[in-house]
């Protein structure tokens, strides 16, 4: 997906959500677990709740991978299921020797056909160039990150600096801003003012809204640009709003609360 496309579905949707598929067998409603594969049955009555409120689905491979050929196996077909209108992140946070990531990114990007990974940028750019090597996907690379251990190596500083301060100025050499984003946890929406000087133009893919704690409002008011820019997460908050035969109408309810909150913050700055 181009970066036009991706703001023109910002623009028709006023919205600017990413749901979160941490589908965990564990949490699903237990009258899901007769279905011939369960994970995928929720991701689809998930998907058909909320696909109109959304522009971005992003499934956690762990979840996944976790379940071996059975959790691929509906991994894909989640995947063939969603409407190649919305934005499809692979959640898997790779990142390697050359080689290695050349593989990952043909797994994800030519195999898979996602539009984007997660990406860890710790072994520096010749661990993340193969990913730019497909046309219209996205490597999303990690910055700052809504975990509490995230402070244990992100904050620490040198030279003036942090980090994730010097993995943005760095990094923002590798790619451009039609081919990369960069991870930003809610949690430091207070941060978000400082990380636009040094990358004003990238889009931010934010976790952390809802469950973890992030507040949207702070979060558009730091992190929007002109173009929107952002790409807001919530996974358990929609997801999980219900245990019952009831969840997929009441993870519609939250999607909406969110996009409606959406709608006003993109109004303020005349995207829509």
């Amino acid at each position: 997906m181009t970066r036009a496309e991706l703001i023109a579905q910002i623009k028709a949707k006023k919205s600017f959500l990413c749901i979160g598929l941490d589908t965990d067998l564990d949490r699903i409603p237990k009258h899901l677990l007769d279905a011939d594969d369960p994970i995928f049955e929720f991701n689809k009555q998930i998907i058909d709740a909320t696909k109109d409120l959304c522009v971005a689905y992003k499934p956690n491979l762990a979840f996944y991978e976790s379940l071996g050929i059975k959790g691929w196996q509906s991994l894909q077909k989640t995947l063939d299921y969603i409407p190649k209108d919305v934005f499809t992140i692979a959640d898997a946070k790779r990142g390697d020797i050359g080689n290695t990531s050349s593989m990952y990114a043909k797994a994800f990007f030519e195999n898979m056909d996602f539009d984007s990974v997660t990406v860890a940028p710790y072994m520096g750019k010749d661990s993340v160039q193969p990913f730019f090597v497909y046309d219209n996907k996205w490597v999303i690379l990690l910055a700052l990150t809504s975990n509490e251990g995230g402070r244990d190596f992100q904050l620490m500083e040198s030279n003036g600096k942090a980090l994730y301060q010097q993995v943005l100025e760095t990094s923002a050499q590798w790619g451009t801003t039609s081919n990369m984003m960069y991870v930003v946890g809610a949690t430091r929406a207070d941060w978000l003012e400082k990380i636009r000087k040094t990358i004003p133009d990238h889009f931010l893919l934010v976790p952390g809204v809802g469950a973890q704690g992030g507040n949207l409002e702070e979060v558009a008011k730091y992190g929007m640009n002109k173009d929107c820019g952002l790409l807001v997460n919530s996974s358990r908050g929609i997801i999980y709003a219900s245990k019952g035969v009831d969840f997929a109408g009441v993870a519609r309810e939250k999607a909406k609360e969110l996009q409606q909150q959406m709608e006003k913050e993109l109004l303020k700055i005349k995207v829509i």
